[in-house]
């Protein structure tokens, strides 16, 4: 994976409520966060002008993460409210750190099963 290059993102504690959460395994967890920092270096490598451009981004993340359900069931856990609301308050906060500061967050996740 390239090199994170903007320094908010960078020193970003990601996910960091589901890690100090022995429910979800730190190894399915760091599955999550490589996800999540491939996005970002995917918005940084193709700058993405628009919502849609930005949604082809995020999408493709979020099914990904989709993938990884069966993962965690079979680790005695799941993508239930403290993983949703981990996951997406890191979208968020993606988003709106490469500038998209007006996209919902509901359009952002909109293929999520989590």
């Amino acid at each position: 994976m390239k090199s994170i290059k903007n320094e908010s993102i960078s020193a970003h504690a990601f996910l960091k409520d589901m890690y100090e959460d022995g429910y979800f395994p730190n190894h399915l967890v760091d599955k999550i966060k490589d996800i999540l920092l491939q996005v970002c270096a995917e918005i940084e490598a193709q700058n993405p002008k628009t919502d849609e451009e930005l949604f082809s981004i995020t999408h493709k993340a979020v099914e990904q993460i989709n993938e990884l359900e069966e993962e965690f069931e079979e680790n005695e856990s799941e993508l239930e409210t403290a993983a949703r609301e981990a996951m997406g308050a890191d979208f968020d906060f993606i988003v709106k750190t490469y500038g998209f500061n007006e996209v919902d967050i509901e359009d952002v996740i909109a293929p999520r099963e989590w």
